[in-house]
């Protein structure tokens, strides 16, 4: 059950972000360019679904002790400010401003039969696995 509702949110992830058009990397760099021809539409996606998500996080999910699956719920550390981090978000900001397409967007875009992207997202997956081996080594 718990893979059955991972894939269903995955598909529906996809599905916003294909019908959002935020899949498409000239409207993310449209976004991103605010000295030249900016593209709001981005934000506007971002602030609907910030809309849509709050009221159900605030009212059903933050409440609960357990998952839907009847799973405990995992505590969320509090958040620190460290070099991997920041590494982290400075690679994933240079990475999504170069190309227009960040990890999520990368997956839809599989289906849509660009060589390119078949790239992408084999070179992400590729980094992925190389932080993880050097994360083990060095913990």
């Amino acid at each position: 059950m718990e893979r059955l509702m991972s894939l269903f949110s995955g598909l529906l992830f996809g599905l916003g972000l294909a019908l959002s058009g935020m899949v498409d990397p000239e409207r993310v760099l449209g976004f991103l360019d605010v000295a030249g021809a900016w593209d709001p539409s981005l934000a506007f996606v971002m602030g609907g679904a910030l809309l849509v998500f709050m009221p159900g996080y605030f009212l059903l999910v933050r409440p609960r002790r357990q998952s839907l699956l009847g799973e405990p719920m995992a505590a969320v550390p509090a958040p620190t400010l460290d070099t991997r981090l920041l590494g982290g978000a400075v690679l994933f900001g240079i990475g999504w401003g170069m190309a227009g397409i960040c990890p999520g967007p990368a997956l839809a875009l599989i289906t849509a039969g660009q060589p390119l992207i078949g790239l992408f997202v084999v070179a992400m997956v590729t980094g992925v696995l190389l932080v993880d081996r050097g994360w083990q080594r060095t913990h």
